[in-house]
């Protein structure tokens, strides 16, 4: 993991902090926005893209706030992504700050793929 880069990302919503945890907690949510089809076997999910399948576990859940995902293939061994919900009870919005990680030449790819899925997820949950 030490020649990756951490980034974070901050991305502003207006939906419900359960709302939210949902489609970034479960299978059904997540092939709403992240993947084209996740399967979950208890604490193992699978995200298929294009007939390419990744497997990561959920290491790490806090309900209406925080999901923390491992990658288990030996290439992204011990790496990790987080997606966290910040509510403020003064504004209707909510912020999910994504925390990844990605070779220093891809960085920019990967938020823009970031960027991408989140333009989905707004798509789903934002009055248009």
């Amino acid at each position: 993991m030490s020649n990756l880069e951490k980034y974070t990302l901050e991305y502003s919503l207006t939906t419900s902090t359960k709302l939210l945890y949902t489609l970034i907690s479960t299978p059904e949510g997540l092939s709403r926005w992240f993947a084209e089809a996740v399967q979950q076997d208890d604490d193992l999910f699978t995200f298929s893209w294009e007939g390419t399948n990744q497997t990561a576990r959920m290491i790490h859940k806090q309900e209406n706030e925080t999901v923390v995902f491992q990658w288990m293939d030996n290439q992204h061994e011990n790496i990790f992504f987080e997606m966290r919900i910040i509510s403020e009870d003064v504004s209707p919005d909510v912020t999910l700050i994504v925390t990844d990680y990605s070779e220093p030449s891809d960085i920019d790819l990967s938020k823009l793929l970031w960027n991408s899925n989140i333009g989905q997820l707004k798509r789903l949950i934002e009055p248009q």
